[in-house]
């Protein structure tokens, strides 16, 4: 584990650096700084051949090139060893007919998930570790999204952070509740009173997606 870990449990926010690791993984060892220079979804789950992780891991895979063609890697993370994480892959394949294509970390020691404020520093298990953090291409978390152990992710949900985050970086807009890909965006508003003054949808102003 990288000394980079050293971070107080709970610590992390949006706007932070996320903290970079070396650890082993089914596609070899991985670090986080691997992935610089491309956004990266690094998500968490309790433990290996869960029902509701099971459900999640099956949807990302077969998702998986509409995150690759949004230049987005995809990182899992348990506190299950390498072997259960391939045993619960091929398992996965053998039941669902589809390969996870994306590696899976093994944190036997909680480091990574206390280092990223997963779970709280004197937790025994891993119960709360249902995370997933959005993470720019300078290594920078961007959102974060924590779901309790008995409600699923959505997948669509993740796709569509992944695409606001990328649209608000390259416009200067803002995407309204519900937004999808190609609706119609805000306007950032005008902080000039003259502005304010001569235009009564100054405070929430849609503009055509650019």
């Amino acid at each position: 584990m990288s000394d980079e870990l050293q971070v107080k449990s709970g610590s992390l926010r949006i706007g932070d650096r996320a903290p970079d690791f070396e650890a082993r993984s089914t596609h070899g060892v991985k670090r986080l700084s691997d992935y610089r220079g491309r956004w990266l979804i690094f998500f968490s789950h309790p433990a290996d051949f869960t029902p509701v992780c099971t459900t999640e891991f099956v949807a990302l895979a077969r998702h998986q090139e509409q995150f690759e063609a949004m230049d987005c890697a995809l990182l899992g993370l348990s506190v299950d060893s390498l072997y259960a994480h391939l045993a619960w892959a091929r398992a996965i394949e053998q039941k669902f007919d589809v390969k996870i294509p994306f590696p899976i970390v093994e944190d036997p020691s909680m480091a990574v998930g206390h280092a990223f404020g997963m779970i709280d520093e004197n937790a025994a298990d891993s119960a709360a570790m249902r995370t997933s953090y959005f993470i720019d291409p300078e290594g920078i978390v961007r959102a974060t999204t924590c779901y309790p152990h008995n409600v699923g992710r959505s997948v669509d949900e993740m796709l569509r952070m992944l695409a606001a985050l990328q649209l608000t970086d390259k416009e200067n807009v803002l995407t309204p509740e519900g937004w999808q890909p190609g609706d119609d965006v805000l306007a950032i508003p005008s902080l000039s009173a003259q502005d304010i003054s001569q235009d009564e949808d100054w405070f929430c102003h849609v503009v055509k997606a650019p």
